[in-house]
């Protein structure tokens, strides 16, 4: 099961954009993710008419590493790490390991 998950609360641990905080837009197969708002880059776009796409500097967001994001805490505001638990009903569910609250509760 993945720790980290789209539309999660992240903040930023390490980089130029350290203590920024976002939400999960996209997670990819490699280990990284995208997070709404950090390590934005421009982009030298060419004109697709096809598409309707303009020419252009564009910027969007890069890729983040999961290591360098860590999931926002919502009771203490702060990072904090999750681990994956098993219910006695067999559901694995994911936990803060500062205070061992669910994150899906």
């Amino acid at each position: 099961m993945a720790r980290i998950h789209k539309n999660d609360q992240v903040v930023v641990l390490t980089g130029k954009d350290k203590g920024k905080r976002g939400t999960v837009l996209r997670v990819l197969d490699t280990g990284h993710l995208l997070v709404d708002g950090v390590n934005r880059v421009k982009k030298h776009q060419k004109p697709n008419p096809a598409r309707g796409v303009q020419s252009g500097i564009v910027q969007k967001e890069a890729p983040l590493h999961v290591s360098n994001v860590a999931l926002l805490n919502p009771a203490t505001k702060k990072a904090d790490r999750v681990g994956v638990r098993t219910l006695k009903d067999g559901r694995k569910v994911r936990f803060f390991k500062s205070d061992g609250e669910l994150v899906d509760a």
